[in-house]
């Protein structure tokens, strides 16, 4: 019985880092939720930087510095900012927006919830029999991440980066409006 009480924690029992990773999962999701669901384009931005920072805050308790880092830097620093400049570029409303509700909530609800189960689903039933080695590489260090990146996802991310890039240049040509010269419009009256 005594051998029992100097184990350690039993396995239910949660730890500070545990508890932790809860309340700030939950906090994400609250924010993720915020994100879709309000009707002013710039507060979703900017409740979707609190969710991507609640990810990297999770990223760092599972101790994957890196990877915690590469969401700050890329997600965070770049992509957000770049979601801002298109909203800024094509002037889009800064109030509440009718035109961000078409009126479908409940069928993209529906997709959402399918997506989500079919997701875990598929996640669960890939890596039911996989077994972390603990006693190997940590697995969110900077050089096994390093090695998995550059190996396995450099494709995926050019192309990311080539996304960004037309999303970009999309945003700015959508931004300038062709204003007809009177010479233009003058003629485009006569022929009406």
């Amino acid at each position: 019985m005594a051998a029992a009480a100097t184990t350690g924690p039993g396995f239910l029992s949660p730890t500070g880092v545990e508890i932790a990773f809860l309340l700030v999962g939950l906090a994400t999701l609250g924010a993720a939720l915020v994100t879709v669901t309000t009707k002013q384009l710039v507060h979703a931005a900017l409740w979707l930087v609190v969710a991507l920072g609640g990810i990297a805050v999770e990223y760092l308790l599972l101790t994957a510095e890196f990877i915690a880092w590469v969401q700050v830097l890329i997600y965070l620093g770049s992509v957000v900012v770049l979601l801002l400049f298109g909203l800024m570029l094509t002037k889009a409303p800064i109030g509440r927006s009718p035109d961000a509700d078409s009126g479908n909530r409940w069928i993209a609800l529906g997709v959402a919830v399918v997506a989500a189960a079919s997701l875990v689903w598929v996640v669960v039933d890939a890596f039911r029999t996989t077994w972390i080695d603990l006693d190997g590489p940590a697995q969110g260090s900077t050089k096994v991440s390093g090695e998995i990146l550059f190996q396995h996802w450099v494709l995926p991310f050019e192309a990311l980066s080539v996304l960004l890039l037309a999303a970009l240049i999309g945003a700015i040509v959508l931004s300038r409006r062709n204003e007809p010269t009177d010479a233009t419009d003058a003629s485009d009256k006569g022929q009406r």
